[in-house]
């Protein structure tokens, strides 16, 4: 049986929640929704009157900082000419074809290693290791339903409303293990990065993925978020400043956004930039956490 289904039997709350998504296009009052979605994920009331948690001010970011310029930073393929044009084309992974269409795509075309992403959403990836291998029809059918999902509803993250749905290509990367590739997630405050996470394990076969996270000085910070800690702590990166650099230069102006970055080899490659980390819906452990990095969110209001 589906482990959602088995879930939603046993926790009314997810039940809930799952048919709230399902109901998402149906709803237009997004402080309504938000409420809702808050509620059935995190098991509390959303404050949007007087957020002092980080979660309920992205909640609050999501309904009332809706900056035009935001559609084209969380595209995946617009976003490329904006990194080339803000830091340079090297920090940019190379592209190798953009679709509107699953059919369009040319395979002969692409090399034998190859990711592609849907621009428009999350999750919406697959990952070619050997073009020999692929299972085009699963690829095809995982792609297909992302593309005809308009991610905001689910979410009422607004900068993705916006986002024409297509396909993108990239150059396969792998860091120095060989076997992955690590994120460098930078917490970003009005042009202060203050938090990083790693993001290790992710292309592991059988392997949940693990998030360390640290200050600037790279100190490990006694928390989990969604994922557990890794038993064998990161080492920390030798571009760290560069990185901090560049994250700074991406965030400004933003009253809070998350600059994800890529070491390879030596190299920094830009990842994308996320306004709403785990959309403000999974807890810290321990919850203190929520309110530190809350405290960094500056809201306009009184």
């Amino acid at each position: 049986m589906n482990k959602k289904i088995i879930k939603a039997l046993t926790h009314p709350r997810y039940a809930c929640l799952l048919l709230l998504h399902r109901l998402a296009p149906l709803i237009k009052d997004d402080e309504k929704y938000v409420k809702w979605n808050f509620y059935l994920a995190m098991g509390k009331k959303l404050n949007l009157e007087n957020p002092q948690t980080f979660n309920e001010k992205l909640q609050w970011l999501k309904l009332y900082d809706r900056r035009p310029e935001y559609t084209k930073l969380v595209d995946k393929y617009e976003v490329k000419q904006y990194i080339k044009e803000k830091l340079g084309e090297k920090y940019v992974i190379p592209t190798l074809g953009v679709w509107d269409t699953f059919d369009e795509i040319d395979f002969s075309t692409l090399p034998n290693q190859f990711v592609l992403k849907c621009t428009h959403d999350s999750g919406g990836l697959v990952i070619c290791k050997d073009k020999s291998t692929l299972d085009v029809a699963a690829a095809r059918k995982k792609i297909n339903r992302c593309l005809k999902r308009n991610y905001y509803y689910g979410t009422r993250e607004y900068p993705y409303k916006e986002v024409k749905p297509r396909i993108i290509a990239e150059k396969f990367m792998v860091d120095e293990s060989g076997v992955e590739l690590k994120d460098y997630k930078f917490f970003c405050f009005n042009g202060d990065p203050r938090f990083l996470f790693v993001a290790t394990d992710r292309q592991k076969d059988g392997e949940e993925t693990k998030f360390d996270f640290f200050d600037t000085k790279w100190k490990h910070l006694p928390f989990t978020n969604g994922h557990p800690n890794n038993p064998e702590e990161p080492s920390k990166p030798e571009n760290l400043e560069e990185m901090l650099r560049i994250s700074k230069l991406l965030s400004q102006e933003i009253p809070h956004v998350r600059v994800d970055l890529y070491d390879i080899n030596g190299k920094i490659y830009f990842g994308e930039l996320t306004f709403f980390h785990w959309s403000g819906l999974i807890p810290f452990n321990p919850e203190t956490w929520d309110e530190k990095f809350g405290e960094m969110i500056s809201l306009p209001i009184n």
